[in-house]
């Protein structure tokens, strides 16, 4: 394939879902673990394209999701510290926390600036050196990289007024986490498109020999999608649990190495690092390391660093862990809107909550489940 609409064909698409079909008719719960699959599913309505003895559980893949509320406040706390330039993209700017979120902190004073790569950030603290520009880092290791060769170039051009409030995760921890739950039961796994061209395939291939679970990384194009899930489902009914790359385009199986470099000159794993619904987990986030710890805003400025608990009405934890959908949280679509969000997934662009709402998916699940139709969004 060359062209984008030739991985949207729907005859094509139909074709692949009735070949899921005849393969099996057992129940299968299998996780898409990045948001951005999760978009595509709901966008083209692939779950209803699927059989429905095939379920796909929305995983932890948000990176703006996953970020809890005491970060969020550390955040806000350094931004409204004297002479901070706080920038960060454009997500986070309404991702709540415990009190306010970014966005009401820059209308009540706080320099806060969206911004669309750690470069602008640097470039801002070239531009005002009477000032300190600290740059609010996230993302899994897809972004990791250009947060290093930012950090990287800083330390080249002598920037002493920058730094960074690291939050960078990395998605191996995450996927034990999830095959180490006792209330989790997954069949197989979508592998993360996006963080798999840094990383490879290589990282994985512990989910199948340790774990007997397939995993396969997918594209994000309605087609890729239904054709991971095809090589899944295959996997399973022929007794096979394998590490399978169907987004072979993009990703090799020893990823980027010049991105992997970077992330290693730069970075180090924390010990612990907290994730919105799935607790702490050992070594799966990233700190500066010490040879560049003159840019980590951490050290650099006093933040309250503590662990607070979600609002009781809102289960987005739930649903990254997958155990619970969107559409079963009491204030999904009611106080909890893209204008009024009370959760990160109904805020970010990979959230699952986002996605149920934009994309219509509430009706089908109240067609499905006999909910009243007064309560579904159409």
């Amino acid at each position: 394939m060359k062209f984008i609409d030739e991985y949207r064909q729907s005859d094509l698409a139909h074709k692949l879902a009735e070949e899921i079909a005849r393969l099996t008719d057992q129940p299968l719960k299998l996780m898409e673990v990045c948001g951005g699959h999760t978009h595509t599913i709901f966008k083209y309505g692939i779950e209803d394209l699927l059989p429905p003895n095939i379920e796909m559980i929305h995983g932890p893949g948000c990176p703006v999701c996953v970020i809890p509320l005491g970060r969020v406040d550390d955040s806000i706390s350094i931004a409204f510290q004297p002479n901070i330039i706080f920038t960060t993209f454009g997500d986070m700017m309404r991702v709540p926390g415990s009190k306010t979120n970014l966005l009401n902190a820059k209308a009540a004073g706080a320099d806060v600036r969206m911004i669309y790569s750690p470069l602008d950030a640097l470039k801002i603290a070239k531009k005002n050196p009477d000032r300190h520009v600290v740059f609010l880092a996230l993302g899994f290791e897809t972004t990791a990289p250009s947060t290093a060769m930012t950090v990287l170039q800083a330390t080249k051009d002598r920037v002493e007024n920058f730094s960074v409030f690291c939050n960078h995760i990395m998605i191996v921890p995450a996927l034990l986490g999830l095959l180490d739950s006792p209330d989790l039961k997954l069949d197989g796994f979508l592998g993360p498109g996006h963080v798999s061209t840094v990383i490879g395939t290589r990282p994985y291939e512990f989910v199948a020999k340790e774990y007997g679970k397939p995993l396969v990384v997918s594209g994000f194009e309605p087609l890729d999608v239904l054709q991971s899930v095809h090589k899944i489902v295959k996997q399973i009914i022929e007794g096979r649990a394998e590490v399978e790359n169907q987004y072979g385009r993009a990703v090799a199986r020893d990823g980027n190495p010049k991105a992997l470099r970077a992330i290693f000159e730069v970075f180090e794993a924390r010990d612990y690092f907290e994730w919105r619904g799935l607790g702490s987990i050992a070594r799966s986030g990233m700190k500066l390391n010490r040879k560049y710890a003159a840019f980590d805003a951490e050290l650099k400025f006093a933040v309250p660093g503590l662990r607070i608990a979600d609002p009781k009405a809102c289960q987005c934890g739930e649903i990254l862990k997958g155990v619970k959908k969107p559409w079963e949280c009491k204030v999904f679509g009611t106080a909890c809107t893209p204008e009024t969000p009370i959760g990160s997934c109904m805020v970010s662009s990979e959230g699952a909550c986002a996605a149920y709402y934009n994309f219509g998916r509430l009706s089908k699940v109240a067609e499905r489940s006999g909910m009243n139709s007064a309560v579904a969004r159409g």
